[in-house]
């Protein structure tokens, strides 16, 4: 391929690619004209035959408003219509698969904060924020091991807890057990009564192929609702708390409950009735 000739032409004569898809807004429009002000119209815009833009329609934009009468332009006119508009979309989206080695890059921002420079850093297109949080990554870890955080395996370890075992937590109590067994609620309730309860009944998902999976831990499935239901025994299921709940609940006219997300609330204060519902 022959050697191009860069050419100055005035900006009233280049016009934009009529389908151009991609967008600057009026910030990053005043980032490139500051980064032309600073280094240079160092990137000339690619044209065709006609002047029609194919890459630079924000550096335009930019020279446009810095008051510039002329543009540096590389003129391009060995390609179809077909690869023009698939050019004009490349070089755009190949920019934004790029991606970063944030460690170079807060080292490179770091450095330039630290150096007596004569312009502002956000030249570099990067906020002062985005630059503090770049930089503040690069402050050492903690000494030691991180191996040594991690918890042992459940199974290497003896149990601390049994079911039936209740724990004084203050003024608060936990009962190890099935929250579907009356005997359980009541042995945590020691005769009291609550005002409101919450509850969180599983979702039936199932854990595998849904929850972690991209670490070492790998979690169990529930002991029931976790996939193996269908829809209608799953809707028919969630309610089977809630007649263990209202005997533990103080009385009251009228009682109010909801499920949101799969979490039931229930309270004695006077309030609408809502249906519980789900979908899976």
């Amino acid at each position: 391929m022959s050697a191009r000739t860069i050419e100055n032409l005035p900006i009233g004569q280049l016009h934009s690619w009529p389908r151009n898809a991609r967008t600057h807004s009026r910030k990053q429009i005043r980032q490139i004209a500051e980064s032309i002000r600073r280094f240079g119209f160092t990137n000339p815009v690619l044209i065709d035959g006609e002047n029609r833009i194919l890459a630079g329609h924000g550096r335009v934009e930019a020279a446009q408003e810095l008051g510039m009468a002329t543009a540096p332009c590389l003129r391009v006119d060995h390609l179809s219509p077909a690869e023009k508009r698939a050019y004009v979309l490349a070089d755009n989206k190949l920019a934004l698969n790029a991606g970063w080695d944030e460690e170079l890059l807060a080292l490179e921002l770091k450095e330039l904060m630290e150096a007596d420079i004569e312009f502002d850093i956000s030249v570099t297109g990067f906020s002062i924020a985005e630059v503090d949080q770049l930089v503040e990554g690069l402050a050492p870890e903690e000494a030691g091991d991180p191996a040594d955080d991690r918890l042992p395996d459940p199974d290497d370890v003896p149990s601390r807890c049994g079911l039936g075992d209740i724990w004084r937590l203050g003024p608060h109590r936990l009962v190890c057990g099935d929250s579907l067994d009356p005997a359980v609620v009541s042995a945590l309730m020691e005769g009291e009564k609550a005002e409101m309860v919450f509850t969180d009944p599983p979702y039936n998902v199932a854990i595998d192929g849904n929850v972690s999976g991209l670490g070492k831990i790998r979690h169990r499935e529930f002991a029931m609702a976790s996939g193996e239901m269908t829809r209608d025994q799953f809707v028919t299921s969630c309610p089977r708390l809630l007649p263990i709940s209202l005997r533990r609940v103080r009385t009251a006219r009228s009682t109010s409950s909801a499920w949101t997300g799969g979490t039931w609330a229930r309270c004695w204060r006077r309030g609408p009735r809502i249906i519980p519902s789900s979908r899976i």
